[in-house]
């Protein structure tokens, strides 16, 4: 008995050695590194071959060991930096300190930073989805702490619908407070920082038949002589939309104004994702991660291509438009509800530093800053930068094709932000050779 009771217990422990060898590290995880308060995502892809540790800790090399649930590697820069982890595995979670020692810092400087470390999903197999979304919830900050609405994967599609700038939906009942209340956030899996978030505007469709306005002109287009005669402006306006030959007219005109309507072009004023780490961000804004752009050519058929600054991106949008004259000159274009479709896809291991527009025939570089004058910098800056990541450009070719080829657009004076868009015609640039560009990944 005692020989069948010792033979069963080394039985129970082999396989209980066997269990915990067999634990694979090998794949992708995403780390979460405190870093002084702040956190810092990278990716780790990881090869366990028997229990020894290869491959990659962002554009690190990994080598070390995983021995029971204790894991110890170091990953080594191409210059002179690394990072040395120390931790264990529970539960599928790894979690320990990281020692980052960054190009010409003294070792001895170095501290021990805590971190956790989560397997990313495999790969979804089969066609892209689509996602009917009916809203219950809108958001009035841009913030990576909101909990996603929905997870998406790269190449499927959203359906769903925006509530206006003052949070009345369809039928004109409130159901958010107003400064622009998004739709969303969507996580899309798959989309860490450094990615670019693709996302193609597939449908916009006016919903309802009014559209609300004021008869203002924001202070940044106001000289003194014309801010006195604009004294008594500044009220609220309704203007009727015929959807059926997309024409806007004001209910409440001069008599000069009988007769004006406008064609309309719906439009976005704001597709953003989750600024990086810090504090959250009023939907009334805007900067590198998107926001209130109020730009108006993000319309149906263009693409809008965003900075990822936090893992799944965080994909918000609303803040829909009937029809905005450049500038948002009136405060508000004629804010409405709307039938959105988007589709997303993710360019791996590449950002822009700000958002960028593509139609089919120009590519278009925005810049947001507190002045007019900042914001073409950054436009321009913005543009160079494409031009010399997908066409190899030189500083001087730069400088040839934008002299010769730039177009400038005010698109935003009406916030905190102004914006200034640069437009490159496509059949300008037919003649250069683009270098082959990171294809959208779609799983």
């Amino acid at each position: 008995m005692r020989r069948i009771a010792l033979a069963l217990l080394t039985a129970a422990f082999a396989s209980s050695l066997c269990a915990q060898q067999s634990t694979s590290l090998t794949g992708s995880w995403l780390i979460n590194l405190d870093y002084h308060g702040g956190p810092i995502y990278w990716q780790l892809n990881l090869t366990d071959t028997a229990g020894h540790l290869t491959g990659m800790l962002d554009t690190d090399t990994v080598d070390g060991a995983i021995s029971g649930s204790h894991i110890k590697f170091i990953a080594k820069d191409p210059k002179s930096g690394y990072e040395d982890v120390d931790a264990v595995l529970k539960d599928g979670v790894i979690s320990g300190t990281l020692i980052w020692l960054q190009e010409g810092e003294s070792a001895d400087k170095a501290a021990p930073h805590s971190f956790t470390a989560t397997r990313q999903p495999e790969p979804r197999t089969g066609p892209p989805q689509r996602l009917e979304f009916t809203p219950t919830h809108y958001y009035n900050q841009f913030s990576a702490a909101i909990a996603p609405v929905a997870h998406i994967w790269p190449g499927d599609t959203i359906h769903t619908t925006t509530v206006d700038a003052g949070g009345s939906d369809e039928h004109g009942v409130a159901r958010a407070r107003g400064g622009n209340p998004e739709t969303g956030p969507f996580y899309i899996e798959t989309a860490m920082p450094g990615d670019t978030l693709v996302v193609h505007i597939r449908r916009l469709k006016l919903n309802r038949d009014t559209a609300i306005s004021d008869d203002g002109l924001d202070t940044r287009v106001l000289g003194r002589e014309l801010a006195i005669r604009m004294k008594d402006t500044g009220n609220g306006i309704t203007w009727n939309l015929d959807r059926q030959h997309m024409i806007a007219t004001t209910t409440k005109p001069g008599d000069h104004l009988k007769q004006f309507s406008v064609p309309l072009h719906p439009m976005l004023g704001c597709v953003a994702v989750a600024p990086g780490p810090g504090p959250a961000i009023p939907t009334g804004d805007s900067g590198d991660f998107g926001g209130n752009m109020d730009f108006n050519e993000v319309v149906e058929g263009n693409t809008v291509y965003l900075p990822i600054s936090v893992p799944g991106a965080l994909l918000f949008f609303g803040d829909a438009h009937a029809e905005m004259g450049d500038g948002e000159l009136n405060g508000n274009a004629l804010e409405t509800s709307m039938d959105v479709e988007l589709s997303v896809e993710i360019i791996h291991g590449h950002s822009p530093m700000n958002p960028r527009i593509e139609s089919p025939t120009e590519i278009m570089a925005m810049g947001l800053a507190g002045s007019l004058d900042d914001a073409i910098k950054t436009a321009t800056d913005n543009m160079a930068r494409w031009l010399a990541d997908s066409y190899k450009l030189s500083p001087s070719e730069i400088a040839q094709v934008l002299g010769t080829s730039a177009e400038y657009r005010i698109s935003e004076v009406a916030d905190r932000n102004a914006g200034i868009v640069l437009k490159l015609r496509k059949d300008r640039l037919a003649t250069l050779q683009p270098e082959p560009a990171p294809s959208p990944a779609k799983q």
